[in-house]
């Protein structure tokens, strides 16, 4: 094991109780064992730090502090963590076990890659997976593709060298000192999509994806309309904020992906079972930039269909269609996959 490189695994940890054990024993079972894992209790105030705490594993430490948000607990993970790789899972995603061990095998034999991220099967609030995936462009990743498509998809999908930390730090004094930051701390959402655009325009870094559904995220049936408006409001800040470091790119790709993230709102929309919501957010999409349906026309109608029936068919037909075009999809991207994985 001396030869093989150390892997910080960083978890922030908010009131987690429900799901942190579960998370916690994806990362203590991973077929890698040369990590050690920084749980960050980022001012929980469940039980889900004893029930950190339990675990009797040299590798963990947990690290407290008053909460700071998602990207404050990464940072104070990414200043304490010792490794040549840094992993993320949030505290109620879930990895394979295999997960780390693919990305090391990455990332050694591939050293221009800094950032080495895997596709994702979605699971409901039981753990139980849906049949869904994430599936991004793994190769070739520009930086308007991450701004337009965000390939990466969830801040539990990736490993990343330590040195591609290092190429975007910088310092700001938010909580009385001077210190290094990464992720940006005055985000509370949209922190990973600001994180991979400063990557990706900033450093010579390349971004590449592996075609196995190595990360399990979790998503919830529940939520509010007004969540999606806030990540929405937060979204346009990353576009600001990059605005003002490369106005140029921002004039040749901001309307189209403004559009793309309305698209992507309005299916949370449809979850959310909002279908006036989810219908307006569509329609602003090809309004703002009418070119998704050009690149995209299959994911678009559908989710221009899912949106207008659900706001005129009932619940139990509305729930069967939708069951029926998962499965569809889920099969389908299975045999991609499958395909992919068989080269």
């Amino acid at each position: 094991m001396s030869q093989s490189p150390l892997v910080s695994v960083v978890m922030p940890l908010y009131n987690s109780a429900a799901t942190v054990r579960e998370s916690l024993e994806s990362v203590l079972s991973q077929t890698y064992p040369n990590l050690e894992i920084l749980v960050v209790n980022d001012g929980s105030t469940d039980d889900g730090v004893a029930i950190c705490q339990r675990y009797e594993d040299a590798r963990l430490r947990v690290v407290h502090q008053q909460n700071r948000g998602l990207a404050g607990a990464r940072n104070t993970g990414i200043r304490q963590a010792k490794g040549e790789f840094l992993g993320f899972l949030d505290s109620d995603d879930l990895w394979l076990p295999t997960k780390v061990e693919r990305h090391v095998a990455h990332l050694q034999s591939r050293q221009e890659v800094g950032v080495s991220f895997s596709r994702s099967g979605f699971i409901d609030e039981s753990s139980r997976p849906i049949g869904i995936y994430q599936m991004p462009k793994l190769q070739d990743i520009t930086p308007e593709i991450v701004f337009c498509r965000n390939p990466i998809g969830n801040g539990s999908a990736v490993v990343i060298r330590r040195d591609v930390f290092a190429a975007i730090r910088f310092e700001a004094n938010l909580y009385g000192e001077v210190e290094d930051f990464y992720f940006d701390d005055t985000f509370r959402q949209s922190e990973d999509i600001e994180c991979w655009l400063r990557i990706a325009l900033q450093t010579h870094w390349r971004i590449e994806g592996l075609p196995e559904a190595l990360t399990l995220y979790r998503i919830s049936d529940g939520g509010l309309s007004a969540n999606l408006m806030k990540q929405y409001a937060s979204w346009e800040r990353v576009l600001l904020k990059t605005e003002a470091t490369h106005p140029e790119f921002v004039a040749e790709w901001g309307s189209r992906a403004r559009a793309y993230q309305l698209r992507y709102l309005a299916r949370r929309a449809t979850r959310q079972r909002d279908g006036a919501l989810a219908v307006r957010l569509l329609h602003q999409s090809l309004a703002t930039d009418w070119r998704v349906l050009l690149e995209e026309p299959r994911r678009t109608l559908i989710t221009l269909l899912a949106a207008y029936l659900l706001r005129v068919l009932p619940e139990g037909p509305y729930r069967w269609l939708e069951g029926l075009m998962l499965r569809s999809t889920g099969a389908s991207q299975q045999r991609r996959m499958r395909g992919e994985l068989s080269r």
